[in-house]
Parts: structure tokens; sequence; C-alpha cells
């Protein structure tokens, strides 16, 4: 019976050597975190018609909370279709930001904020509305303007220019 050899040849060095170099040579900013997982499809659909892509793709830093494909489902076919006309790009754009810090806040600085806030922490996002932090449980639950509830169910997808956390429900401004 042969050994099996745990070593590679130097031509398989090479080539994961190749591979790992351009992985690590790839933008990681935001937009390629969304674009690389089909689970967040939607997302990058709407960030591309609203227009704020550009922002997304800036240095930052920035803390978004980005819907699955799931989560826009949750909006209904009307409201999500009306959502995607080109005479409406402002009101998703708006949406969008309000998706959005501008601040680089990884789950242990939400949960500390939420600590020093007596169980509750104010965030302030990008489009100038509020969304409320707390946790329940282990997780962080935030609530928008109109106090739907969203739950970070992957967070702290580190980019370039942020952190992304993904969240179940799209959070909508007042």
């Amino acid at each position: 019976i042969s050994a099996c050899s745990s070593e590679m040849s130097e031509d398989e060095q090479a080539i994961y050597d190749a591979r790992k170099a351009k992985e690590a040579a790839a933008p990681k900013n935001m937009m390629a975190i969304i674009h690389n997982d089909p689970d967040l499809s939607t997302a990058g659909m709407t960030v591309g018609l609203s227009g704020i892509v550009e922002d997304l793709g800036q240095v930052g830093p920035f803390t978004a909370f980005v819907g699955t494909n799931e989560a826009f489902n949750k909006l209904g076919a009307d409201e999500f279709n009306a959502l995607l006309k080109p005479e409406n790009k402002e009101e998703l754009k708006n949406i969008l930001e309000y998706n959005v810090l501008i601040a680089d806040m990884n789950s242990a600085a939400i949960a500390k904020a939420i600590e020093e806030g007596g169980g509750t922490a104010t965030l302030k996002s990008a489009q100038g509305g509020m969304l409320k932090a707390m946790k329940d449980g282990d997780k962080i639950v935030l609530e928008d303007a109109k106090g739907n509830k969203s739950t970070i169910i992957q967070a702290d997808l580190k980019a370039d220019n942020g952190i992304v956390h993904i969240v179940d429900t799209v959070l909508m401004p007042g």
C-alpha cells in the first residue's frame, strides 16, 4: 500500500500560490462582496439601478445592512416592481441609503453601543434617518422607522471600505 503524501508537487504548489495571489489582489469593496454572493443578487441589482453603486465602491468607511433575495421578496412583488421603475430611482436610492451607515461598525461595535445605550442604540443612516439596534439573545436586531425588525443573519463581512452585515428584512425609512 503506497503512502498518501500531503505535500503538493511543485506544479500544484505554483497553481495554488497563483490562485491565492489572485484572490488577495481581487477587489474586496462592498460591491465585490455583494456581487460574489448569489443570495444577494437582488441587492446587487437594486444598488446598480439606484445609482449608489459609485458610493459603495468609494473609500468609506461604510457599514451596509444588505438584504438577502428573500428579504427583498418580503416587500411583495407590486411594491418591489414599482421601486425598479426609472421614475422611482430616487425612492429606491433613499431606501438603500437608509441601509448604510457612514461608519465602520462591526457586530462587536454595534453590540457595545447597544450595551452602552442601556439595551438600545440609535444609528444614523447615510440617508439621514435613524435605525434602532437591540439584542435578541445573541442576535442583533435592527428596527426601522416604520417599526419593522430585521435580524443580522451574517455579520462582519470585511470589505476594504467597511463592513457588510447580511439581514433578513430590508430596512425602510419613514
